[in-house]
């Protein structure tokens, strides 16, 4: 079963295609896991339980556990470790470099980390992304039309006559030969969104930018039908609530996502 198999079939099996992100913030603790010997990582385990059988992704963003320090790489490593063989778990790192350093990137998040899938910047092109996709077993989420509002500036260019996005989404396809390699375009622009979808439309697309970001996840939805997708929402789940229910609150918040994508 390649990657994008995987995904798909783990989509149908829960019946959602859901990715919720796991972006911790100190200040934004409950008080209910302040008090635990690793509070970020009690909270994240509360919501992988509360959500776990709605959500077939989860996706730490690792500048998150990066800024707390050493505590944080241990709080991302648990979290890694919870939700392993439960759901598919995207290390949002966005790595992106050439040869050696592209190895030790990839190495750390599917071997150290022990991620199913990464994030991955290719800027600089197939050498950036080869280290990532030689992994077979995992997904590699090459980003191309990204939900931020200043992606135009760069990301609408044009090349011959593709936008660079389109032209990346191209270059992906051709990079898929054992089914693992995806994309990231936002739900912030479901028009461009369905062009990387007819570009590419195998490819496993993974889709930020509902919630917080005001991302329709109706549309987005059906902008990536014909090809496997989840629709990723962090701080619309996350922080729900900040109260003794925040868990139930993140999965009411989990449920509603999951229902507006059903009805796209």
């Amino acid at each position: 079963m390649t990657f994008a198999e995987r995904l798909a079939a783990l989509c149908r099996e829960r019946r959602s295609h859901v990715c919720v992100g796991l972006d911790p913030l100190p200040d934004r603790l409950p008080a209910a896991v302040r008090g635990a010997d690793d509070p970020v990582f009690a909270f994240n385990r509360a919501i992988v339980d509360a959500t776990l059988d709605l959500a077939p992704v989860y996706k730490p963003n690792l500048a998150f556990y990066e800024q707390l320090g050493l505590p944080g790489w241990t709080s991302l490593k648990k979290t890694v470790e919870y939700v392993a063989g439960r759901a598919i778990v995207i290390g949002d790192a966005k790595r992106g470099d050439i040869d050696s350093t592209a190895a030790a990137y990839a190495r750390a998040l599917f071997e150290v980390f022990g991620f199913d899938a990464g994030t991955v910047n290719a800027y600089q092109g197939a050498d950036a992304v080869a280290p990532f996709l030689a992994y077979r077993d995992r997904g590699v989420f090459v980003l191309c039309r990204s939900s931020n509002r200043s992606a135009a500036d760069l990301q609408d260019c044009r090349v011959g006559d593709q936008t660079v996005f389109e032209r990346i989404a191209s270059l992906a396809v051709t990079w898929n030969g054992a089914g693992n390699c995806g994309l990231v375009a936002g739900a912030t622009y479901p028009a461009e969104l369905g062009r990387v979808r007819a570009v590419a439309p195998g490819l496993p697309l993974l889709i930020p930018g509902v919630g917080a970001q005001g991302g329709d996840a109706a549309a987005a939805a059906r902008a990536a039908a014909g090809g496997p997708f989840v629709i990723s929402s962090s701080r619309g789940i996350m922080y729900a609530g900040d109260g003794p229910d925040f868990a139930e609150a993140a999965r009411r918040a989990a449920t509603r996502l999951r229902d507006e994508i059903a009805a796209a």
